[in-house]
């Protein structure tokens, strides 16, 4: 049986044929040439090789051009999915940016009108001025004429109805004025009005709404402050809405009043333990003289009250996503709007490849303990100068976006703690960064088998996997397990914001 040789072997007898000497030199000296270097030689020395030789002629001459073809092919149409998710998101920024400038253009025609407003009441007294002034050297002229000549009595009793016309009239406007710039009288009309609503009375049988309607005490704690501090007076009002909320802007508030505030819609820690609830109350910064508060166990408090609802409403939000996701990811088919949808959250949590597992994976929620304990932590219970400047709660780093330097940073480094507007901001990187950065791989795998067994996730069992977070390592994750235990951060963990009948808004 004749013995089928290899494409090497079959240069190798050729040289032997030919008697190329170079060849032979080296396979007697065991020197293993490549099929390559043999069809170089062969070529030097004029030698054709026949097309019969090569095993290789439909691979190089028929699939590898079909293979090029395809991932050609591969490349433009991924070129093009890119393409078009590109124009989706400037087509999505330029929505947003064309609502934020109509926004802001109908905040300004309102600051216009009030400004208008505010200057035609400033010109009311001195209109009053001017109509007193007249009337007064006309009643006077009036008299001297009396008495320096008679008048005929019909006469007379004209101008003296007239007078006494305008006399009632003058009145009525006066104290119709009067009666209508006081503010108490307005809104004890307007709590009235809002007494007589059907709405209310269903409500009027619950607790909650009782004791809203009856409190009338943040006003007077505004105003006293007011009297003393400034001339801007935050005002609380009620609003009928589906869910009871605080909205705070930036007032730099004082912790006197944010105390005050808990107490007045009785936002208590030991309620919220029993009830596994807490109140949508949102504030955009930390007061400034947080610090200053003796009791340190007040401090602790008055800060997981303001943080606590932020990290509960952003889970809420990830795990509403997270649930829209799986129900998608188990539809054979999906709409236009929904392939969108999923190919927006790939962006947002930074998934290559479509891999729709990995985003189930990532789209979770970070333990509220761990959350509490990690704020604490990296901003000094809300009293650091990230935190109080930059509502820098996490104490993320960068390097390119808007930062604040820190004061002990070596001089070779140019890192910058990232600042934001206001506190919700700085939870919701804190969460993406979690869910998204490699340094925190293992912590998402632990949480994702967690998941897979159908156990609770729970803080205590996920914090030996966040080493990375701080140079510390292992000494920062027992420093989180202590600040858990000590302040019994575990129990809020299955807390969930609560659902009541109004809203009650803070605004300048």
């Amino acid at each position: 049986m004749k013995k089928k040789l290899s494409y090497r072997d079959k240069l190798v007898e050729l040289a032997y044929i030919y008697d190329v000497k170079e060849i032979k030199d080296y396979e007697k000296s065991r020197k293993n040439l490549t099929s390559g270097q043999l069809e170089l030689i062969l070529k030097k020395n004029k030698i054709v090789i026949p097309k019969d030789f090569k095993s290789n002629f439909l691979r190089d001459n028929l699939i590898k051009p079909v293979n090029k073809i395809k991932s050609n092919l591969q490349e433009f149409k991924e070129n093009k999915i890119k393409d078009k998710n590109k124009a989706l998101r400037k087509l999505e920024n330029f929505k947003h940016d064309s609502s934020r400038k109509i926004g802001r253009a109908f905040a300004n025609s309102w600051k216009q009108l009030g400004l208008i407003g505010l200057n035609f009441l400033n010109i009311i007294p001195k209109l009053g001025k001017v109509v007193y002034e007249f009337f007064g050297n006309l009643f006077t002229d009036l008299f001297h004429g009396i008495y320096k000549q008679q008048i005929e009595p019909q006469k007379a009793k004209k101008v003296i109805i007239v007078i006494g016309s305008v006399a009632v009239l003058s009145t009525l406007a006066f104290s119709g004025l009067n009666y209508f710039s006081d503010p108490s009288k307005i809104d004890k009309v307007e709590i009235k009005k809002e007494i007589k609503k059907p709405e209310l009375k269903k409500e009027v049988k619950k607790p909650k709404t009782k004791k809203e309607v009856k409190k009338p005490e943040p006003k007077k704690l505004d105003k006293k402050k007011d009297d003393k501090k400034s001339k801007i007076k935050p005002k609380l009002e009620v609003k009928r809405k589906n869910v009871d909320e605080v909205i705070l802007p930036n007032l730099n508030l004082k912790t006197e009043t944010v105390l005050n505030l808990f107490k007045d819609v009785e936002y208590d820690l030991g309620k919220v333990r029993a009830q596994k609830l807490v109140k949508p109350i949102y504030f955009t910064q930390f007061p400034r003289d947080l610090d200053e508060l003796q009791s340190t166990k007040l401090k602790k408090e008055t800060f997981i009250k303001i943080v606590l609802p932020l990290i509960v409403a952003e889970n809420e939000r990830i795990l509403a996503d997270r649930e829209k996701l799986l129900i998608l990811h188990e539809k054979k088919f999906t709409t236009d709007l929904e392939k969108q949808w999923i190919r927006q959250k790939l962006l947002e949590y930074k998934v290559k490849k479509s891999d729709l597992k990995e985003l189930i994976a990532r789209v979770d929620i970070i333990p509220t303990s761990i959350a509490l304990a990690q704020a604490a932590k990296e901003s000094g219970w809300g009293t650091s100068r990230f935190a109080l400047e930059g509502n820098a709660i996490f104490g993320q780093w960068t390097w390119s976006g808007q930062g604040i330097a820190p004061l002990d940073r070596e001089s070779n480094k140019n890192h910058k703690i990232l600042k934001f507007p206001i506190l919700r901001a700085s939870v919701k990187a804190y969460q993406n960064n979690l869910n998204t950065h490699k340094s925190y791989s293992k912590f998402r795998q632990k949480r994702s088998n967690l998941r897979d067994k159908n156990k609770k996730i729970k803080g205590l069992e996920l914090t030996e996997t966040l080493n990375n977070y701080a140079q510390t390592g292992s000494e920062y994750t027992k420093i989180l397990n202590q600040i858990i235990k000590q302040n019994r951060l575990m129990d809020f963990e299955p807390v969930r914001l609560i659902n009541s009948v109004k809203k009650i808004e803070l605004s300048s």
